[in-house]
């Protein structure tokens, strides 16, 4: 970042040799922290792609088959012992439940039902009625007379009608007299308490004016105080001081952090440049020199001729096997004709018929009469011979 770039991003900080002097001792410190930093960064990227290529694909592998072979093992034990246990209820727990509920259980419940049926049912049907029969006689009928001739004379005549003419001669003319002056006393109430609340609002309406003239007052010296003691010192701090501090130092961050990937790189194509020449040079070397000829010794001496020896011995089984199989079913049919007999078609000194075809095709049905060569009517060519 340059110095136009600087006067850019603040036009009011003006360039002088204590922001130069300060540009400079900063990304001297910033670049001090973060070259460590970069390179540890740097390295601890490696590694992680190093991880990610060599040493996640074998451990995920490994780990697949692991759990694969517990769940395999899982899988069976669980399998084995749901087996046992399923034995076990059904042999100990289910046959005898079934022997109970097909041999016990089932005659009792028939038993049982056909007694409840049969004898329990028409007794308590006669029971029921008689019951019925002396509730009705014994209690509804008396409270049926008790309710009609008794209780509703006496509750109608000796409180309803009293307690009418009681209502309407003298507890109406009371409640109607007693509302006429409560709402006399309410209406006087009413307009007492509304000039009082006149009064009490005019008064704080006046209280309030001086209140917020005395509250603008303190207001704006409070305010005056607040910007001229503290706003503005803040506000020059922020502009002059931590303003340039913050952008020199993000600056030199950057300056840094760029400075330190490239000695980062330059340390790491070194490391890289030795490490080939110490390991990587002699182990080619060794690859190319010794391993490569007898890799190519070993092919063309021993693992040739074994390949041909193998593919020699697999070819001479595999036409053992098909004389083999070639001669058991020579004998099997051998067999076969010696207990049958030979088919008809098969034997000597028969002639086979010709196939017969059918008018306009050339398929053969075998079911069909022959046709004849000559064409109808005769041979003309004979004819006039």
């Amino acid at each position: 970042m340059d110095d136009t770039e600087h006067q850019e991003l603040d036009r009011h900080v003006p360039e002088t040799a204590p922001n130069r002097l300060l540009r400079a001792v900063v990304r001297i410190v910033v670049l001090v922290v973060v070259l460590p930093v970069r390179m540890v960064w740097d390295l601890a990227v490696a590694g992680g792609q190093v991880c990610r290529r060599v040493l996640l694909p074998p451990a995920g592998r490994a780990l697949t088959a692991l759990v694969g072979g517990v769940g395999w093992a899982l899988e069976r034990l669980f399998g084995g012992v749901g087996w046992v246990l399923g034995w076990l209820i059904g042999t100990l727990v289910l046959n005898p439940l079934r022997w109970l509920y097909t041999s016990v259980l089932t005659p009792l419940g028939h038993g049982l039902r056909w007694i409840g049926t049969a004898l329990l049912l028409p007794a308590l049907y006669g029971l029921g009625n008689g019951i019925g029969w002396l509730i009705t006689v014994l209690l509804i009928v008396p409270l049926d007379l008790l309710w009609r001739y008794v209780i509703v004379p006496v509750v109608r005549y000796g409180l309803v009608v009293p307690v009418a003419w009681l209502y309407a001669r003298v507890l109406a003319p009371a409640g109607l007299g007693t509302a006429w002056a409560l709402s006399k006393l309410w209406q006087g109430t009413a307009w007492t308490l509304g000039t009082l609340r006149q009064g009490t609002a005019w008064v704080l309406a006046q209280l309030w004016r001086g209140i917020s003239a005395t509250g603008r007052v303190l207001g704006r010296a409070v305010a005056w105080l607040v910007m001229t003691l503290l706003v503005a010192p803040l506000g020059w701090t922020y502009r002059r001081i931590l303003t340039p501090v913050g952008r020199e130092t993000a600056a030199a961050f950057e300056v840094a952090w760029r400075i330190a990937g490239y000695v980062s790189r330059a340390v790491g194509r070194a490391l890289a440049r030795l490490a080939w020449h110490l390991i990587g040079a002699p182990a080619t070397w060794a690859y190319r020199t010794v391993c490569t000829p007898v890799g190519h010794f070993l092919r063309d001496a021993v693992w040739a001729p074994a390949r041909r020896a193998a593919a020699e011995a697999r070819r001479a089984a595999r036409a053992a096997l098909t004389t083999a199989r070639d001669t058991v079913r020579q004998a099997r049919r051998d067999a076969w004709r010696a207990l049958v007999g030979t088919p008809a078609a098969e034997r000597p000194g028969e002639p086979r018929g010709i196939p017969a075809r059918t008018l306009g095709s050339t398929t053969t049905v075998p079911s069909a009469a022959q046709a004849s060569e000559t064409p109808l009517g005769g041979d003309p060519f004979a004819k006039q011979g």
